[in-house]
């Protein structure tokens, strides 16, 4: 049997698998509130005392995690924890166990979603010798690339969400300078995350409360998809405008003829306003790269299992190269 888990800043699933050709089979998912549990091995622990997976041999684990993984470690970027594979391995007695950053993670499971659990943003036309890329907006936004390499797609990770916001129109001039003068740069994850939304709707707003939704994300996102309010409205707009642009960013850097995916808890959520045009005009709004990116895909996930599918779908390759 596989481990699996997606580690995130609010929520994390934790999945037993059945290994499958292709795509492994979920046996149990359990999804809990992240900073409920003073780590990943207090985590596991709760996990494993389920019927299925008490006493189940373990022979592989996989965990995606928000935040850079150097070796067996890694330090999670909006959670104060630091998660040791070794640490779970003498608690536990599994087998191979890696980490991977959870964009990387959701990466691998790209290749072996199945069409109903996409959405089209833009047909494209598909390089099958091209590469792929993922981005990412939930708690905060992650970035990786699927290279292709000896015929195959090797997904690769980052922390580009960290890398400097963009501005390119006035009001997004506005917004950099807000965000400047608050944290002392402005960071792409500040705009296009559940942050970001957050830190917009602060400065559409102002010192003028909102009425219809606070300032919690999902509360803005309702407020501007069933138009109670115009400064959520405007909330969304410059987020989904300011969302594409990353993405068309994303697709110049790593070439993804191939494809290029967005993944994470936002977006399906938000749908109407991604399928708008908003979106796709600043992903193509990329000169002298515009007839390129005409002929990307660009997709929406819709599984949101979609990281932990991709750390089981790594921890049953483990299993084969062992």
């Amino acid at each position: 049997m596989i481990l699996a888990g997606d580690i995130g800043g609010t929520s994390t699933r934790l999945g037993l698998f059945e290994p499958a050709p292709v795509r492994p089979r979920p046996r149990l998912v359990r999804t809990v509130t992240t900073l409920d549990f003073t780590g990943l091995a207090d985590m596991v622990r709760a996990f494993s005392v389920a019927p299925e997976v008490n006493g189940a041999p373990l022979e592989a684990a996989c965990f995606g995690v928000a935040g850079p993984v150097v070796g067996n470690t890694a330090r999670l970027t909006n959670v104060p924890w630091t998660v040791d594979t070794s640490e779970l391995k003498r608690a536990f007695g599994i087998g191979p166990t890696v980490l991977l950053n959870d964009l990387q993670a959701m990466a691998y499971a790209v290749p072996v979603l199945e069409p109903r659990e996409l959405h089209s943003i833009q047909s494209g036309r598909a390089n099958r010798d091209g590469n792929m890329a993922l981005i990412a907006a939930g708690t905060g936004l992650g970035q990786a690339m699927l290279h292709r390499v000896d015929g195959r797609l090797v997904p690769f990770p980052s922390e580009a969400g960290h890398a400097d916001y963009a501005a390119r129109t006035e009001r997004e001039i506005v917004l950099l300078r807000d965000l400047t003068e608050r944290f002392g740069r402005a960071e792409v994850e500040q705009v296009v995350s559940g942050m970001g939304l957050v830190n917009i709707h602060r400065l559409v707003h102002g010192t003028t409360p909102c009425l219809a939704a606070g300032n919690a994300p999902a509360a803005i996102t309702t407020a501007a998809l069933q138009h109670r309010c115009p400064g959520c409205i405007e909330t969304l707009e410059i987020f989904v405008e300011s969302y594409g642009a990353e993405a068309g960013n994303l697709a110049i850097r790593s070439l993804s003829t191939g494809g290029l995916f967005v993944g994470g808890g936002i977006a399906p959520k938000i749908l109407p306003a991604l399928t708008d045009g908003r979106f796709l005009r600043a992903f193509l709004s990329k000169d002298p790269m515009r007839e390129l990116l005409t002929h990307v895909p660009v997709s929406v996930i819709l599984n949101h299992e979609a990281g932990l599918l991709g750390a089981a779908t790594y921890a049953q390759q483990l299993l084969i190269t062992v």
